[in-house]
């Protein structure tokens, strides 16, 4: 059976996020959306801890889940994966100079018990009470120590690898490799990385470090309607232990593919400083010595850049096992620009309400709807704008300096080259 799995998420209980992101709303939002097994975010936390033990059960027939208290037997219930993501900021010495580091990760686990005793190390460490996704000082090599003590089924997947602040990759505070940040005893029970709105796969293939990892898509959601931003689509039931086994086997024959943002949306693609509006591909970039030309500090280096300079393969290269990616726009702002009206505008909202009743879910508005039943869905308007963002017709201002890209769908069939990936900066 197809399977349909967001696992990077938060709660209420993070900073910045929805008060909305209760188990409760995210199981609704989860069922419209389409959305298979999503992660309970932020089990660090311990309030949210506790309404995960209060709220949640172990699904009967679904390893490692859990499903909400009361969910109807009769229909397939949204099933809950444990997730929580930390941030991790040290100091590092190589060859006498200092760096600090800002590394975010993602973790799983099978069982409630296993989340306690990471938990409980937490708490020794650091203050887990302030943010649901809490800061500490000691390292990510020590960090995945303490995810594998939890349990052997527990795992550690960095978070939005090359996000320029806080990831593995990042051009601010990163590391050039997987073995770099973990060391070479614990960087081989580093099975997958996220890949982020901000890059695609297609990036990651450039470099051939990455081709035993899995890539893996999240939406990072602080709020109910960005949920399936970005997922991962299996052919499996709902199994903790089956999910975790296709991801560290990089199994693409159960990997199906991954739903992606268009890269060049995600707010750190491209080179830039929000507060002077200069936003560079990394040749302009490399030719103005990374300093803004309008203040004279440095720009943020985005995720293009980053990728390319660390690449050791071409544009468009794509290794023998990779798992395939989709790049989808949410049915949402598909909506909004064809009425000419603001997501969040009630009249856009009546209009995803209704289709998204009328077509089951918005996967399978977006994903497997056939042209015809698409029309009689959505009307020709909406269909039209679907199939376009399916077959790639769109054009987009590229997002910089933590400012979302500006999407549009094209009226004619111009638009970017997904063969090529890089749309928006093929000549360099």
């Amino acid at each position: 059976m197809r399977l349909i799995a967001d696992l990077h998420i938060h709660s209420s209980y993070s900073r910045a996020t929805s008060p909305e992101m209760t188990l409760s709303n995210l199981d609704t939002w989860a069922m419209r959306k389409g959305i298979d097994v999503i992660g309970t975010g932020d089990f660090t936390h311990p309030a949210h801890f506790s309404a995960i033990s209060d709220e949640l059960v172990p699904a009967p027939s679904a390893p490692g889940l859990f499903i909400l208290k009361g969910s109807d037997k009769e229909t397939r219930p949204v099933h809950f994966m444990l997730t929580a993501e930390v941030s991790n900021i040290y100091s590092t010495v190589s060859d006498g100079i200092k760096k600090t580091r800002k590394i975010h990760s993602v973790l799983f686990a099978p069982s409630l018990e296993a989340a306690s005793r990471m938990n409980k190390s937490f708490a020794a460490l650091g203050n887990v009470s302030s943010d649901g996704r809490p800061i500490f000082g000691f390292s990510a090599r020590d960090l995945i120590k303490i995810v594998l003590d939890s349990s052997p089924d527990s795992m550690l997947v960095p978070a939005h690898a090359w996000t320029p602040w806080f990831s593995i990759f990042g051009s601010k505070s990163g590391f050039d490799s997987i073995e770099e940040c973990f060391g070479g005893d614990y960087a081989k029970h580093i099975h997958a990385i996220e890949t982020g709105l901000s890059s695609n796969p297609a990036m990651n293939h450039r470099l051939s470090s990455l081709d035993g990892i899995t890539l893996i898509s999240n939406s990072d959601a602080h709020s109910p309607r960005k949920l399936g931003r970005e997922a991962n689509v299996f052919d499996a039931e709902p199994d903790y232990f089956e999910i975790m086994r296709i991801i560290k086997e990089k199994d693409t024959a159960k990997f199906l593919f991954t739903v992606e943002f268009f890269p060049e949306e995600g707010k750190y693609h491209a080179d830039g400083h929000r507060e002077c509006g200069v936003m560079w591909n990394p040749e302009e970039t490399r030719a103005a010595g990374g300093i803004c030309s309008g203040c004279g500090r440095p720009v943020t280096v985005g995720v293009l850049n980053r990728v390319m300079e660390l690449a050791d393969r071409p544009v468009g290269f794509t290794p023998e096992r990779s798992v395939p990616a989709r790049h989808l726009i949410p049915l949402e702002e598909i909506i909004a620009e064809v009425l000419g009206r603001g997501v969040n505008t009630k009249g856009v909202q009546s209009e995803y309400r209704r289709i998204t009743e009328a077509g089951r879910n918005e996967f399978t508005v977006l994903l497997d709807t056939e042209d015809e039943e698409l029309r009689r869905i959505c009307g020709d308007q909406i269909a039209g704008a679907v199939s376009k963002v399916r077959s790639g017709e769109v054009s987009i201002s590229p997002g910089f300096d933590g400012e979302f890209g500006k999407i549009k769908i094209t009226k004619d069939n111009t638009g970017l080259n997904r063969s090529d990936q890089m749309g928006l900066f093929k000549t360099i």
